[in-house]
């Protein structure tokens, strides 16, 4: 069973879509037994980061994840709390994978937030990137940025390069959403699903 971190700040309804429409079992929950039992869970998010670590506190969540051995896959802001904190709200976060996370540079030809549909370029070969190629699409949207470290898989470029997909043993990220990401998404999900 894939568990589907229910936090209040994710669009947890296509995530969980998405999944069953590869055949995954999956279910949402904000319950940290139940979190803590599950085959593989996805941590999805939507906005800032203080509000979500706020949230995962109060829940009693922030343990339950941070113990987690099996695969756990952090989506949009999901993968940014993976890091150690974020500029915005200059919050902790889960402490996972090293790096902080900082706020894209607008310019006049690059507004933030940036969204829309980016090119990735993978970096290093992984079970999540099989069947991902450079220059395959993935849509973004989000005003921070992950850090490209040694845990980065893939990168994107939007005035700067930053960490689309990432890594650290179980736990794994994704910057874009892989549900709204057409063939590209389709893969990476399955990928994690057959992980």
């Amino acid at each position: 069973m894939i568990t589907v971190i229910e936090i209040g700040c994710a669009n947890t309804a296509s995530v969980l879509f998405a999944l069953e429409r590869l055949g995954a079992e999956a279910c949402l929950s904000s319950d940290p037994l139940e979190i803590a039992a599950a085959s593989k869970v996805v941590l999805p998010g939507v906005g800032a980061a203080g509000f979500a670590m706020s949230r995962i506190r109060e829940l009693g969540l922030y343990d339950a994840i941070r113990a987690l051995k099996v695969p756990l896959l952090g989506v949009c802001l999901g993968q940014q709390l993976l890091f150690e904190g974020s500029e915005e709200g200059d919050v902790a976060c889960l402490g996972l994978i090293p790096g902080r996370v900082t706020k894209m540079t607008a310019t006049p030809d690059m507004v933030v937030p940036h969204m829309g549909w980016n090119q990735l370029e993978v970096i290093k070969a992984d079970p999540l990137t099989a069947g991902v190629k450079d220059g395959d699409f993935a849509y973004f949207v989000h005003s921070f940025v992950c850090p490209v470290n040694d845990y980065t898989l893939a990168t994107s470029a939007y005035g700067q390069p930053f960490a689309a997909m990432v890594r650290k043993d179980n736990v794994f990220g994704c910057q874009f959403h892989p549900e709204r990401s057409s063939a590209t998404g389709a893969q990476i999900l399955k990928n994690f699903v057959d992980l």
